[in-house]
C-alpha cells in the first residue's frame, strides 16, 4: 500500500508543537469501527494501539453508542458536576454488583475528572491527607501522568523536565526485576526505611502499576507485588495501584492486581472505564480512608453523565458473565504465540517479548529499530506504537473486542514490519 502525504497545513501552521502520535501516523483520520480506522483518503488501517487503552471495547462500538444517542435523544443530563443523577446511579449500581461485590472489594467511589492525572493527583492527596506524611514511593520507568503531582512519581527524565520546576516529595524505588534478580526484593527499600540515616522519610503510600506501560511493558511477578503489599502494611504505607492502563480488563481480570490476589487501599481507574472512549476517571478507596470534606477536592467535569452510561452499558455488556476474561487470555496466547515465532526467527539480533492478556512488549537490543518497525507497520496499514525509556519497545494494545481474524493479521504485518526493518 502507497499512502500519498495528506495537506497538513492547518495542523502543522496553528497546532502546537507538543503534537506526538500524529507525527508518526502522518494521516488524516476520518472513521473509525471496531478495530479499524479510515483516513480520509479512503486507506484502512488495523488499530493496535486503541488510544492508548480508552478504547477497550473498539471503536464506536455499536451496543455502547446505542445507550448513548438514546440518553442523548431523551436530553438526559450532560453536565451534573457531583449532582445526583439517573445515570451516576446507574453506573454506581452496577459497578457495585459487576465489579466489586464479586471481587469481595470493599471501595469508596471517587470521580476527580476526566482524566487518569486527575485520578492519580487525588489518590495522592488523599494518602498524604491519611497519613498526615509528604513522602511517596514509585517506581523506576513508573509513569503516572503529566501534571506535577503525578509527574514526582513517573520514572521518565524527559517527561519530568516538562515541568520546569522541582518535582519533590516523591522517591523511587527498584521495579521488579530492576536489578535482574541480583538482589533480594525490596532489599534496598527496607534498609532505608528501617535507618534513620538514609534520608528518606516516613513515606506515606507506595504507587505502583502492575505492569509499566509506558515504561516498556514490564510485567511484575505476583509474588513480588504480594511482598509489596506485605511490606506496605507491615511499614504503615498505603498501597496504591495505578490501574489507568493495565484496569478494565487489559490483562484478564478487571483489575490487573487481581492475579496477585492482593486488595490495595486505593486504585485509580480511568481510559476504558468511560467504555467508549469518553472522558471519565475513578480514585476508590477502603471506606476508612474517606476522610474527604465536603468540596475538598472537586472538578467542572467530574460528572460527565455521558461517560455513565457508556461505562454503564460496558460493565453490563462485558463483564457480567465473566465471558471478557477468559476471551481475552485466549487472545493473549494467540499473541504470544506470534511473538515467540517472530522472536524465535530473529533471535540473532536480541529481540524480547512480555505482556499478559492483550498487553505486550517487543523489545529490541538495537533501540532505533522499535521506532523503524512502527514506521514501516504503519505504511502496512497497522497502527502500534513505542513505549520505553529509549522507546526500543513495541507495544501492542488492540482492543479487547478484536476478532481473531483481525488479530492474526495484525500480527502477521508485525511480523513483515519486523522483517523489513532487520
Amino acid at each position: 500500500m502507497t499512502i500519498t502525504p495528506p495537506e497538513l497545513s492547518v495542523f502543522e501552521s496553528l497546532e502546537s508543537e507538543v503534537r506526538s502520535y500524529c507525527r508518526g501516523w502522518p494521516a488524516v483520520f476520518d472513521r473509525a469501527q471496531g478495530s479499524w480506522m479510515h483516513d480520509e483518503d479512503g486507506h484502512a488501517y488495523l488499530d493496535f494501539f486503541a488510544g492508548a487503552g480508552a478504547l477497550n471495547y473498539g471503536h464506536n462500538n455499536p451496543v455502547l453508542k446505542r445507550a448513548l444517542l438514546d440518553y442523548l435523544e431523551r436530553d438526559g443530563v450532560v453536565h451534573g458536576l457531583d449532582m445526583s443523577t439517573t445515570a451516576k446511579r446507574a453506573f454506581l449500581s452496577t459497578f457495585q454488583d459487576v465489579v466489586l461485590r464479586p471481587r469481595d472489594l470493599d471501595y469508596k467511589v471517587m470521580f476527580p475528572g476526566p482524566t487518569g492525572t486527575n485520578a492519580v493527583e487525588a489518590a495522592l492527596k488523599l494518602a498524604r491527607k491519611v497519613k498526615g506524611r509528604e513522602a511517596i514511593v514509585s517506581f523506576t520507568n513508573a509513569f503516572h501522568g503529566m501534571s506535577l503531582g503525578s509527574l514526582a512519581v513517573t520514572g521518565n527524565a524527559f517527561k519530568r523536565a516538562g515541568a520546569g520546576i522541582p518535582l519533590v516529595h516523591g522517591t523511587p524505588m527498584p521495579f521488579d526485576h530492576y536489578l535482574d534478580g541480583q538482589v533480594p526484593d525490596f532489599l534496598w527499600f527496607e534498609r532505608l526505611l528501617e535507618d534513620s540515616g538514609s534520608g528518606l522519610n516516613q513515606p506515606a503510600a507506595v504507587i505502583v502499576e502492575t505492569i509499566q506501560g509506558e515504561g516498556g511493558i514490564n510485567v511484575a511477578r505476583p509474588e513480588w507485588l504480594r511482598g509489596l503489599a506485605e511490606l506496605c502494611k507491615r511499614r504503615d504505607m498505603l498501597l496504591i495501584v495505578d490501574d489507568i492502563q493495565m484496569g478494565c480488563g487489559r490483562t484478564g481480570p478487571f483489575f490487573s492486581f487481581e492475579e496477585a490476589g492482593i486488595s490495595p487501599d486505593i486504585v485509580t481507574l480511568s481510559k476504558s472505564i468511560g467504555g467508549y472512549g469518553m472522558p471519565m476517571s475513578l480514585t476508590l478507596f477502603k471506606p476508612e480512608l474517606d476522610v474527604w470534606e465536603p468540596g475538598e477536592h472537586n472538578g467542572t467535569f467530574r460528572g460527565h453523565n455521558p461517560s455513565f452510561v457508556t461505562a454503564t452499558a460496558a460493565l453490563d455488556t462485558y463483564w457480567a458473565d465473566g465471558q471478557m476474561e477468559k476471551q481475552t487470555l485466549s487472545r493473549g496466547d494467540q499473541v504470544e504465540s506470534a511473538l515467540r515465532d517472530i522472536a524465535r526467527e530473529h533471535q540473532d539480533t536480541g529481540l524480547d517479548f512480555r505482556g499478559r492478556g492483550l498487553v505486550w512488549g517487543l523489545e529490541f537490543a538495537d533501540k532505533s529499530r522499535a521506532s523503524r518497525v512502527c514506521a514501516r507497520a504503519f505504511e502496512l496499514g497497522l497502527l502500534i506504537e513505542t513505549s520505553g525509556p529509549e522507546s526500543e519497545v513495541v507495544k501492542l494494545l488492540p482492543a479487547l473486542t478484536i476478532s481473531p481474524e483481525e488479530l492474526d493479521e495484525g500480527l502477521r504485518t508485525l511480523a513483515r514490519a519486523v522483517r523489513e526493518t532487520a
